[in-house]
């Protein structure tokens, strides 16, 4: 039961979890590409394929990489535990509580 996955959680709230690690692994190929879409502007289709297909390739190899996705299940079943034991989500879990109340 704790291990199963509802179609929700396995086709679309992993797989965000797997594109944002995807994007922080890749923050190279993000970076050159932003930035060349900056300085080339409406030139920017043109002149910054080879970042993007240098993006699309990183994004795409970790995509479908099993083992981050693996990392990612377990990491969102830790999260779906802890918010079912303690009724608090991760992102307001992460927050700090002030000390000097």
């Amino acid at each position: 039961e704790s291990d199963h996955l509802r179609h929700v959680e396995k086709d679309v709230l992993i797989p965000k979890m797997v594109r944002e690690k995807a994007r922080e692994l890749c923050s190279e190929k993000v970076e050159a590409f932003s930035k060349c879409c900056k300085e080339k502007g409406f030139l920017m289709v043109i002149k910054c394929r080879e970042e993007n297909a240098a993006l699309k390739e990183c994004l795409t190899y970790h995509y479908k990489d099993s083992a981050l996705y693996e990392e990612c299940k377990q990491e969102y079943l830790k999260e779906r535990e802890e918010f079912r034991q303690t009724g608090i989500p991760a992102k307001k879990r992460q927050q700090k509580v002030p000390t000097n109340m």
